[in-house]
């Protein structure tokens, strides 16, 4: 008997990565770059956005510099119509941008709250209403959670929520805009980047009680998360939608 096997790639689609310019959504860009697919890496300041496009180029993808905020539905839209314009369509949007606050459950303000909720979670559905209407049959999204959004982690509180919101919306958005469009979420662990190198560094107390728990004996890279986006934006998997795929190392499973 004979089998088919789908290829997990990315080859050949358009993908957009907003917050695509730092962190896991960087990687992820370049990622999908490298393995053949053309993509558009966006955040709200000019200069990594210049900067990650000129990475991209180098890996052979065609790009554009276009610059967005979530909190902004109009330079979402714009970026959706720079998409169109300049790879003739969008396959694949990924939503990497972040925001955090580290305070307590009673000390954290209302201006706080709202900030971390309006980038994390408000904006993952203003990404998601800009670009579904444009998006083909075969479009996936691909959302950005965190262990947070099950796990108690001290003084991440609006963090936390955000998270637990965004694995609710994957959900929530995957039965409504199935059957043309898949949606999932990636839930990454203790992953370094350089904005937590110094707080996961070698010889830490963080560092040494998360390599000491997880299976792996040790935090996770930023590029460690691209097979999984590249996964669930690839035709490999068409027949998941509404999922979110844990990549930390075994962490959350394991006993103290």
């Amino acid at each position: 008997m004979e089998y088919a096997h789908t290829p997990v790639t990315v080859a050949g689609k358009r993908a957009v990565v907003v917050g695509g310019t730092s962190g896991i959504g960087q990687a992820i860009a370049c990622g999908f770059a490298a393995d053949g697919a053309d993509v558009i890496a966006t955040s709200r300041r000019e200069t990594p956005v210049e900067e990650t496009a000129n990475a991209l180029e180098e890996l052979g993808a065609t790009t554009a510099r276009v610059t967005c905020d979530v909190t902004d539905r109009d330079s979402l839209e714009e970026v959706r119509s720079v998409a169109e314009s300049t790879l003739g369509g969008v396959d694949i949007v990924v939503a990497s941008q972040g925001a955090i606050s580290r305070e307590t459950v009673c000390g954290i303000g209302d201006e706080e709250w709202n900030r971390v909720l309006e980038v994390a979670l408000t904006g993952v559905r203003k990404v998601t209403q800009a670009f579904a209407p444009a998006m083909e049959e075969d479009a996936s999204f691909v959302f950005i959670s965190s262990l947070a959004a099950r796990l108690s982690m001290a003084n991440l509180p609006a963090y936390s929520a955000a998270k637990g919101g965004v694995e609710a919306f994957t959900r929530a958005a995957a039965k409504e805009l199935a059957p043309e469009i898949r949606v999932n979420a990636i839930a990454p662990g203790f992953v370094l980047t350089p904005q937590n190198a110094e707080v996961y560094a070698e010889g830490t107390a963080k560092r040494k009680a998360i390599d000491e728990r997880a299976p792996l004996e040790r935090v996770g890279e930023r590029e460690e998360m691209v097979g999984a986006a590249v996964f669930l934006a690839s035709d490999a998997a068409s027949y998941v939608t509404g999922e979110t795929l844990t990549v930390d190392g075994g962490f959350a499973d394991s006993a103290l």
